[in-house]
């Protein structure tokens, strides 16, 4: 575990561990939780599709594209619960492949109206 103050600004980098120096990193999707086995019912999404959902969620610019880096501040679910739980979803794509996941960012889905 790792104990931290309310609103205190936390700071998460994941890496890739390759030979391949054409991969980067691209963080799609982070949920929080107050149970660390279910992230459907309870949850809180920092990042989902590549779309910020959080006010305080900030990229992190890192020189070295195989390093995802972001911040947010800590929070807490309802008093009754003492911990939480990320469970983030990154993509490992190709540099140079400007089609791929990492470069298209947000991607939210919007319902068709089927009309009458």
């Amino acid at each position: 575990p790792y104990y931290v103050d309310l609103n205190q600004d936390l700071f998460l980098e994941a890496s890739l561990h390759s030979s391949d120096r054409n991969l980067i990193l691209f963080v799609d999707t982070c949920v929080a939780s107050p149970d660390p086995s279910n992230f459907k019912a309870l949850t809180y999404d920092l990042i989902r599709s590549g779309c910020v959902k959080d006010p305080t969620y900030f990229t992190i610019n890192s020189s070295y594209k195989d390093v995802a880096r972001f911040s947010f501040n800590a929070f807490s679910f309802i008093h009754r619960y003492p911990s939480v739980y990320l469970q983030c979803e990154l993509a490992v794509c190709m540099k140079n492949d400007y089609s791929s996941r990492c470069y298209r960012g947000c991607t939210s889905r919007f319902k068709r109206d089927v009309g009458s």
